[in-house]
C-alpha cells in the first residue's frame, strides 16, 4: 500500500494524473476498484452509492471521512458491513475520487472534478478535524488559488456545478466562480480601454475609436452555461459595471446559440402553444426568452432592434408571460424609428381564421411610441438615456413604416376593417408629411375587400388627407373607381384649387387676381349645389380648362423671359461700346499733352482741346 503524500502545496497534489472513465454498470465499477484497493486484504464493508457497490475497507475510510466514521460507530455492536449513500453529490464517480484519496492514490485535481471534490468532501466530512491536509482543504485551496484567478477555468467549474445543486450553491462554489468571471471581465474591459488610449498631435490624451476592442473575448465562453447560471453571471457583471454594449452582445450570442440548436423557434409555421410544462418541448426555450428579456440592459441601442423583435416573436410563439412581452414591446416602442418592415411582420400563432400577422402586438407598440410625449417621464417605466418624446424625424420614419406595414397586411382576407383603421389612426396627423403611402395601403385594402359597403369605404377614406396627396397620387385617385364618389369629388376639387392657386400666382395685377378668384369661387358655389354626378363632370371639365390656361401662361412667361434676356444682352453690348469710345478719346488727349513731343510749347488747338476736356470733367 502506497501512502498518500503529505503535500503542502498545489504542485505536490498534481504529481500524477489517472484517467477516470465513467462506467455505468456495477461490474465495471467493481473492476475499477480492484485496480487500486488492497486485493490481499479481505474487504469488510460495502458502500452503496446510488445502486453502485464499492467493496472497500473500513480503516482507510474512517481515517479521513467523519460521516463514514459516525455511521460505523452508530452500528458498532452490529458490526455493520454495508452503508448506503443514496444522496451523495456527484454519484459514484465523485465517491470513487474520495475513496482513492482515502487510500492514498494520487490523482490530479482539475477544473473537471474540483466542484465534485468540494461537494463530496463536504458530504463525507473530510475536513481537517479528522485528518490534516484532507480532501476538503485541498479542493478548496485549488478552487480559490487556481480556478478563481482565471475566467476560463471559472466558467468550466461553473458548468460542472450544474449537476451539483443545491450543495454547490450552499458551499458558495457558484458565487465564487460568478464573482470571479464578473471581476475578470470588468478588468479585461478596463485593460482594453487603456490599450486604446493614445496621444494626439497636440499632446492631448484621447480614445482611439478605430482600434479594435479585445476586451469582450469572454462572450463566447459564457454561451455554454445553463440559463440560470448565465443569469447570475450577467447580474454580477451589471453590478461590477461591465459595459451595457458588452452585456447586450453576450445576450445576443447566447440566444443565437440556443436558437441555432432549436431552429423551429424561428419558423413561422411552427405552432408551439400554451400549457408548456417543465420537461416539455419548448419549456427550456420559453425560460431562456423570459430570462434574456429580464436581463436586457436599460440603455437604448445596447442590442439590435432585429434581436428585440426576434425575442418578441419567440415570446409570442412560446406564449411567454405577459410581463415579458410587454417589457419587450416597451423597449421596441421607445426606439421604433430604427425598425424595418420585416421586423413588424410578426406571424400570428392564434387559431385558424385569424390574421396572418399579429396586428394587436404591433398596435400596442405603436401606442407606446405615440404616447411617449404625454408626460415628461414618458410614463412607460422604461429607463432610457435619450429624450422621451419622439422627434419629428422619428415620427416621419415611423409613419412611412406604418404605411408600408398597412400595405403589406392589407391583402389579408381575414383582416377586419376596424383593425386596419386603428393601426392607421394611431399616429397623430402631423406625423405624415404626405399621405401617398396611406392612400396606396387603403387602395390595396379596397381591392382585396371588394365586399365593403359604401359606408365602410367612406369611413376608410376619411383617414386620407387629400390635400397631402402628390400630383401623381391625386391623378390616380381622381380615376379610382374603388373610392367612394364623394372622395373622388373631393380629390378633383382640391386639384382644382391647386391649379387655381398656380394661375393666381402667375398674374401680377391684384385686380385681375381678385376678379378671377371671385369668379371661380362663385362657380364653385354653384357646382356645390349640383348633384354629385354633375358636380364630378363639371369639375373635370373645369380642371381641363385650367390646365390649358396654365399651359398658355407658362408659354407666355417663357417668351417674356427670352425677350428679357435678349434685351439684357443688347444693353450690355451698347454699354461696352460707349466705354471703349471714351477710352480712345482720353488716350488721344493724353498723347497731345505729353512732354516728350517735338514742340516745347502747346499749340492753340491743344489748349482748346484741353479746355474742352476740363470743362467736361
Amino acid at each position: 500500500m502506497s501512502a498518500f503524500p503529505r503535500a503542502t502545496s498545489m504542485e505536490r497534489i498534481q504529481q500524477q494524473h489517472l484517467s477516470l472513465p465513467i462506467c455505468s454498470s456495477q461490474q465495471q465499477q467493481q473492476q475499477r476498484c480492484n485496480d487500486w484497493i488492497f486485493l490481499d486484504v479481505p474487504s469488510d464493508i460495502t458502500i452503496d452509492v446510488n445502486g453502485v457497490n464499492f467493496t472497500l475497507h473500513k480503516f482507510p475510510l474512517v481515517s479521513r471521512s467523519g460521516r463514514i466514521r459516525k455511521l460505523i460507530a452508530e452500528h458498532r455492536d452490529a458490526d455493520i458491513a454495508r452503508i448506503e449513500l443514496l444522496t451523495l453529490p456527484g454519484g459514484a464517480d465523485s465517491f470513487e475520487l474520495a475513496a482513492k484519496f482515502c487510500y492514498g492514490i494520487n490523482f490530479e485535481i482539475t477544473t473537471a472534478n474540483v466542484a465534485q471534490l468540494c461537494c463530496v468532501s463536504y458530504y463525507l466530512e473530510m475536513t481537517e478535524e479528522y485528518a490534516t491536509e484532507n480532501l476538503s482543504s485541498r479542493s478548496e485551496a485549488y478552487l480559490d488559488g487556481v480556478v478563481c484567478k482565471s475566467l476560463e477555468m471559472s466558467v468550466e467549474v461553473l458548468q460542472q456545478c450544474e449537476g451539483l445543486f443545491p450543495l454547490a450553491d450552499e458551499l458558495n462554489i457558484v458565487g465564487r466562480c460568478t464573482d470571479a468571471i464578473a471581476s475578470k471581465a470588468c478588468a479585461e474591459q478596463i485593460a482594453s480601454s487603456f490599450s486604446r488610449l493614445e496621444y494626439s498631435s497636440s499632446g492631448r490624451l484621447h480614445m482611439n475609436k478605430q482600434a479594435k476592442c479585445n476586451g469582450d473575448w469572454w462572450i463566447e465562453d459564457l454561451s455554454v452555461l445553463r440559463i440560470d447560471l448565465y443569469q447570475r453571471v450577467i447580474e454580477a457583471m451589471k453590478c461590477r459595471g461591465v459595459h451595457p454594449e458588452s452585456i447586450g452582445a453576450s445576450l445576443v450570442n447566447y440566444a443565437e446559440k440556443l436558437f441555432k440548436r432549436k431552429p423551429a423557434l424561428w419558423t413561422a409555421t411552427s405552432h408551439l402553444r400554451v400549457g408548456l410544462m417543465p420537461g416539455s418541448i419548448g419549456f427550456e426555450e420559453k425560460t431562456v426568452v423570459e430570462t434574456i428579456a429580464s436581463l436586457l440592459p436599460a440603455e437604448k441601442l445596447a442590442v439590435p432592434m432585429s434581436f428585440l423583435f426576434g425575442l418578441l416573436r419567440s415570446a409570442v410563439m412560446l406564449d411567454c408571460t405577459m410581463s415579458c412581452r410587454l417589457s419587450l414591446e416597451r423597449r421596441i416602442g421607445s426606439q421604433l424609428e430604427m425598425a424595418t418592415l420585416d421586423d413588424l411582420l410578426i406571424p400570428s400563432f392564434q387559431h385558424a381564421g385569424d390574421t396572418l400577422f399579429d396586428v394587436d402586438t404591433v398596435h400596442r407598440i405603436l401606442v407606446i411610441f405615440s404616447q411617449q410625449d404625454e408626460s415628461e417621464d414618458g410614463g412607460l417605466g422604461y429607463d432610457s438615456d435619450g429624450p422621451n418624446p419622439p422627434s419629428q424625424t422619428a415620427l416621419v420614419k415611423v409613419a412611412k413604416l406604418v404605411d408600408s406595414y398597412l400595405a403589406e397586411i392589407a391583402t389579408d382576407a381575414n383582416l377586419k376593417l376596424a383593425k386596419f383603421i386603428v393601426i392607421a389612426d394611431t399616429l397623430p396627423g402631423y406625423a405624415r408629411t404626405t399621405d401617398d403611402g396611406l392612400y396606396r395601403a387603403i387602395d390595396i385594402y379596397l381591392k382585396a375587400h371588394q365586399g365593403l359597403s359604401d359606408l365602410e369605404r367612406k369611413r376608410l377614406c376619411k383617414l386620407i388627407d387629400f390635400q397631402k396627396l402628390s400630383e401623381e397620387a391625386s391623378a390616380h385617385a381622381a380615376q379610382n373607381e374603388r373610392l367612394p364618389l364623394q372622395a373622388i369629388v373631393q380629390v378633383l376639387y382640391i386639384e382644382q384649387l391647386r391649379l387655381r392657386n398656380a394661375l393666381c400666382c402667375s398674374f401680377s395685377e391684384d385686380n385681375q387676381k381678385t376678379a378671377y378668384q371671385s369668379r371661380r369661387i362663385s362657380n364653385g358655389a354653384l357646382s356645390a349645389a349640383m348633384s354629385p354626378r354633375d358636380n364630378y363632370a363639371s369639375l373635370r371639365r373645369e380642371n381641363r380648362e385650367l390646365k390649358l390656361e396654365l399651359a398658355r401662361m407658362r408659354v407666355r412667361i417663357n417668351d417674356l423671359e427670352k425677350g428679357h434676356a435678349c434685351m439684357k444682352q443688347d444693353l450690355e453690348k451698347s454699354s461696352a461700346k460707349k466705354l471703349m469710345n471714351s477710352m480712345k478719346k482720353f488716350g488721344k488727349l493724353f498723347i497731345s499733352h505729353s512732354p516728350f513731343r517735338g514742340s516745347s510749347s502747346p499749340s492753340k488747338h491743344s489748349v482748346i482741346a484741353d479746355s474742352k476736356v476740363t470743362g467736361r470733367i
